[in-house]
């Protein structure tokens, strides 16, 4: 039975939605118990190593490797699925926990190499080495996770496995509230939320995938050729599929040389940036990517093509408005969900610095989510990593020139400017392959994106008025205040685009 492709994006969007409104909440939390201090900066530093590799590994390398085998598998051999899920999932199990062994005992050496500003033997070093201690252990944990949500993405069961990034917040807010009080060093109580969220998320999608009659038994058969295809389709993935969550951790290395507070204000700064990206950017890559892949396996080219072409303006329609708004309400997003308590008016300054750095880049970080699922539902790892590459060295070359005069938000806008440039290399690669050209919509589709836009960004701009005075009223009127622009902006953007002819109908696409 044929399902409309934006409504399972819409199911995925709003699970992610409500796990975004929860990661808030908790950051609202901690900045106000724990503020910006040296103990905040090395957690960030302890939980942002695990949730790397976990981005660059099981959701980035992995997942763009397997789920498009696995859509092969159940065209062609389905009778050998349940066999190879079962070869990954022990092979991966065994190479996650000699990785999690390994970096613990390795801690104190990892942590100066993720953060070599963080000395040896300084607090900051021995915090966030005790801290990763306790982290580490969840990108097993998660990781096996993410192979169960690329299963059940792959049979288009989409809600379990985006709901689950809410389990993680929720773990954290309680150990917040009520394990905190009982340390000494309070921001410890997250290390440990994020170890118990990982049991959590794991144990709430295996039993997902009990329901749904795809739990097979671990087994580790390395010989098998669908695990030999997922290997080699991963060893040159490894890069292309995370270049944005590379780019970030740069800048992690680069911001704990900064002023105390820097990486801290980097951190806030992408949580505010990266809710449209994971509402929105993420959820139509999760949909995008197995219909991608089905669709080569079937040899369907027109709709293989149909289908990105859709991707990427509905990529448009959303991560466009994303960017005018928080270029505009930048300073009273922070202030909004911030600004309270430990969190000062000093941090809320410097935080939106990066944030509007961070702004210009929203679409370039959306668009690559897409514009790589084309390349890997292929089984084409090649071009994008050679693309990564570049973008990467670009981005390291861009963090050295504008770390000096723009501090932490120079750093912010060197992952806008590579990730823009990954964009243009990979449009390119995919015109020069044949697979995807700009057709005679695109043009009145631009010019009704830059009305819409203008429009939007010019009436938030004089409502929204001076961000600081912002800072002279209580949460109830800021966020009452939130919205009522939000409800003005949705209205003025829709509204405009159907002024300019666009329906809902237009993107409507179908799929098995």
């Amino acid at each position: 039975m044929s399902k409309n492709l934006l409504k399972s994006t819409s199911v995925v969007s709003f699970m992610t939605f409500i796990s975004r409104i929860l990661g808030f909440v908790r950051d609202a939390l901690v900045a106000q118990m724990f503020g910006a201090t040296a103990a905040v900066d090395a957690f960030y530093v302890a939980f942002k190593i695990p949730n790397f590799m976990r981005n660059l590994f099981a959701e980035g390398c992995f997942s763009q490797a397997f789920v498009p085998v696995l859509a092969d598998y159940r065209t062609t051999k389905p009778e050998e699925v349940k066999p190879f899920i079962s070869h990954i999932a022990g092979g991966l199990g065994l190479f996650l926990f000699i990785l999690t062994i390994a970096g613990m005992v390795l801690a104190p050496f990892i942590v100066m190499l993720f953060a070599p500003g963080y000395h040896l033997g300084s607090e900051r070093h021995i915090w966030a080495t005790d801290m990763l201690r306790v982290t580490f252990p969840y990108l097993m944990l998660i990781s096996l996770a993410a192979l169960a949500s690329a299963i059940l993405n792959s049979y288009k069961h989409f809600a379990a496995a985006a709901f689950t990034p809410a389990l993680l917040n929720i773990c954290l807010i309680a150990t917040a509230i009520f394990l905190s009080p009982h340390l000494a060093i309070p921001i410890e109580s997250q290390s440990w939320g994020v170890l118990f969220a990982g049991f959590v998320q794991l144990g709430f999608l295996v039993a997902t995938l009990w329901r749904y009659r795809l739990l097979v038994k671990p087994k580790i058969h390395f010989g098998d050729p669908g695990v030999n295809r997922v290997l080699k389709l991963m060893g040159p993935a490894l890069l292309g599929a995370s270049v944005g969550q590379i780019s970030l951790l740069i800048n992690t290395i680069f911001a704990s040389f900064l002023i105390v507070g820097s990486v801290s204000w980097l951190y806030y700064s992408e949580r505010l940036v990266f809710f449209p990206l994971g509402v929105f950017g993420v959820a139509l890559a999760t949909v995008v990517l197995p219909h991608l892949s089905a669709k080569h396996a079937a040899k369907s080219a027109q709709d293989y093509a149909k289908a990105l072409d859709w991707g990427i303006r509905c990529n448009l329609i959303i991560a466009l408005p994303a960017m005018v708004c928080l270029i505009v309400l930048a300073g009273p997003f922070i202030i909004s969900l911030f600004g309270y308590g430990h969190f000062t008016a000093y941090d809320a300054v410097m935080t939106r610095k990066s944030v509007l750095a961070y702004s210009f880049g929203l679409p370039a970080f959306m668009l690559v989510k897409v514009l790589g699922a084309a390349f890997y539902a292929k089984q084409d790892t090649k071009t994008p990593v050679k693309i990564s590459v570049k973008a990467i060295i670009a981005n390291m070359i861009l963090n050295a020139v504008l770390v000096f005069p723009l501090k932490h938000a120079g750093l912010a806008l060197a992952a806008s400017l590579g990730s823009w440039l990954n964009v243009a290399m990979l449009l390119y690669a995919l015109k020069k392959q044949n697979i995807f050209h700009f057709e005679k919509h695109w043009l009145w589709f631009a010019c009704q994106m830059i009305i819409a836009n203008l429009v939007i960004g010019v009436t938030l701009y004089f409502l929204a008025g001076d961000y600081l005075a912002w800072l002279n009223h209580h949460f109830m009127w800021r966020f009452l205040k939130i919205l009522e622009l939000g409800a003005v902006g949705i209205v003025v953007y829709f509204g405009t685009l159907r002024l300019m002819g666009m329906r809902w109908k237009d993107y409507r696409i179908e799929h098995d």
